[in-house]
């Protein structure tokens, strides 16, 4: 959990994610990357300087195969409770719109779903498992088929819901999540969704991995690269 934490509070300081009486929400998919980020966040918040809270949401998108009943006990154990908000986010795509291409609408909908969870529970910050290995991703995304330097915000205000998003994990390698949750016995859930296969993104990640391989040193120097060409992703001090 040390070095979980040390990535961790470095994105939240660099980018100023957190304030004084946060309630923070965080989005649990019941992945490894969400768990973790749950599990650090709350860890973070027994002694960072600025008191927050920290509460755990999970959608239920309506698959019967999805039970997060060893999750919600796993957290419950270290002093979270999980909240579990019911949808119909499967029915919508695969009964009634019988969406071939789903991913792009229920990405939409989980969103507007988790946002509207947060303000339920009296969250104004949502924290989101993004790594950085999700942040090199988006970026090469945006680059081969947008044909433009973007990746997502650490810290993005979304002023229709007056909601700010945060990407505490920012700093932290897909391979150090994988570490921590063998280390620490946390349970995951399955993702059953049909259309769970190959897509842009897992081209993204595979060629970043051979190029790896080949130049050591890459991600680092893509990420440097990024931090230091992207408006959105220069420090609070260098703005």
């Amino acid at each position: 959990m040390q070095k979980v934490l040390s990535y961790v509070r470095r994105a939240v300081d660099d980018y100023n994610m957190i304030s004084e009486g946060d309630r923070i929400c965080v989005g649990v998919s019941g992945g490894k990357d969400s768990v973790t980020l749950a599990l650090a966040l709350h860890a973070l918040s027994r002694f960072y300087p600025k008191k927050f809270e920290v509460v755990p949401i999970t959608l239920s998108l309506g698959y019967e195969e999805m039970d997060f009943t060893p999750l919600k006990s796993y957290f419950a154990e270290n002093g979270m409770d999980l909240i579990i908000k019911e949808t119909n986010i499967r029915e919508i795509l695969f009964d009634i719109r019988k969406e071939e291409n789903p991913c792009s609408l229920c990405a939409k909908l989980r969103r507007g779903a988790l946002h509207d969870a947060a303000l339920e529970a009296g969250c104004r910050k949502v924290a989101l498992g993004h790594h950085n290995d999700d942040a090199l991703e988006t970026f090469i995304l945006c680059l081969f088929y947008e044909g433009r330097l973007h990746s997502f915000s650490p810290v993005t205000y979304l002023d229709r819901k007056d909601i700010h998003v945060i990407r505490p994990m920012l700093y932290m390698q897909e391979q150090d999540v994988v570490g921590f949750i063998n280390r620490s016995g946390a349970p995951v859930v399955h993702n059953p969704c049909p259309a769970n296969g190959y897509t842009k993104r897992q081209y993204a990640k595979e060629l970043l991995s051979d190029l790896s391989r080949e130049n050591r040193g890459l991600k680092e120097r893509i990420f440097t690269a990024m931090t230091n060409g992207l408006d959105n992703y220069r420090k609070d001090e260098e703005k």
